[in-house]
């Protein structure tokens, strides 16, 4: 049990899903920080072949092998943790599924070099996702001493439109393997994607787009049959800090600026052409405000799933290992982690 509060007490395997672009790999790769802070062993795992882990954590292009790429941070009363990472693939994880299951891999091998490894995975897209989340789900359920190798595991999963399906693999390959060892492979996969101990965040920005796709999947986990799966966090990334107040930004959205007063404040500050400037300032003025207010409104709609709502700040220098490390600081501030 951990020593903290936290929202997703239990969860083991945290999906990250979003749009493109709102940050989906750098949030997970923050999360799997923010978990690994209590002295936790956190596995950090890719499946999309984009080399995105280690854009994000400044590393060389990463194997499929798991292997530590950061330590978190220490607390106050806690050591850091070690997160390490893995980029699967769908024909290494076939290779490991046949060596695994049925001692065949030098047999996958010459699959492989004949090519059967992309034709089966391209007349069959659900023997894809099974092989990948399958990975993930082995990777949550491995024990070494009768102790779970690893406290959590992260994925950074394929965008919002596409997660319904990813997930869903009991579904998906109903048509290809009603019966026989696939088919028992994603029955026990998909029995740990539908566990409590599985929850699904969803990344975005406050822009209409991302949020209406959050909304979206969060409709589309809610309604797969057999229950769904369990709807995480919505994890509000790149959040700009607001200059005034709520009701004085209002204000100013709506037009409201005295360029007059303004520019008798620059002349008074001794700036020369106060009245150029007031109209500049004014206009930029209005356009943070309209902005900001833009910016509420996709707020009040991200709350309305009721799921727990994490905001990130922007990072204005471009994202590096500081900043990495200040967004998972924000999450375990938040509870998220």
């Amino acid at each position: 049990m951990s020593t903290r509060d936290t929202d997703w007490e239990g969860v083991r395997l945290h999906v990250v899903t979003g749009k493109g672009g709102a940050g989906k790999t750098t949030v997970a790769g923050a999360l799997a920080l923010a978990l690994a802070s209590g002295g936790k062993r956190v596995l950090l795992m890719e499946v999309e072949g984009r080399q995105g882990i280690a854009q994000v954590f400044d590393r060389p292009p990463l194997p499929y092998e798991e292997r530590k790429i950061a330590v978190a941070p220490d607390s106050d009363t806690q050591p850091g943790g070690d997160v390490y990472a893995l980029v699967a693939d769908p024909e290494s994880a076939l290779l490991e599924y046949l060596e695994m299951f049925y001692n065949l891999r030098h047999a996958g091998k010459a699959l492989t070099r004949v090519g059967v490894t992309d034709f089966a995975t391209t007349i069959a897209p659900g023997l894809r996702d099974v092989l990948l989340t399958g990975k993930a789900a082995e990777a949550v359920r491995r024990k070494k001493g009768g102790k779970r190798v690893y406290d959590a595991v992260v994925m950074d999963a394929p965008p919002t439109g596409r997660i319904g399906r990813f997930l869903n693999v009991s579904t998906e390959v109903s048509g290809l393997a009603r019966v026989g060892p696939i088919r028992n492979h994603a029955d026990t996969v998909q029995r740990v994607i539908r566990s409590p101990e599985t929850a699904v965040h969803f990344v975005s920005t406050l822009e209409e787009m991302p949020v209406q796709e959050v909304l979206d999947g969060i409709t589309e986990l809610r309604e797969l049959p057999d229950g769904g799966i369990q709807v995480g966090g919505i994890m509000i990334n790149m959040v700009r800090p607001e200059e005034l107040p709520p009701a004085e930004l209002r204000r100013v959205a709506a037009g409201s600026v005295d360029e007059h007063e303004l520019a008798l404040g620059l002349k008074a500050a001794g700036l020369d052409d106060s009245l150029r400037l007031a109209a500049d300032l004014a206009a930029e003025l209005t356009e943070h405000a309209v902005a900001a207010v833009g910016q509420e409104v996709q707020r009040h709609r991200l709350a309305e799933p009721g799921q727990p709502c994490y905001e990130l700040p922007m990072i204005p220098d471009g994202m590096d290992l500081g900043g990495l490390y200040r967004l998972a600081a924000a999450l375990r501030d938040q509870g998220a982690a």
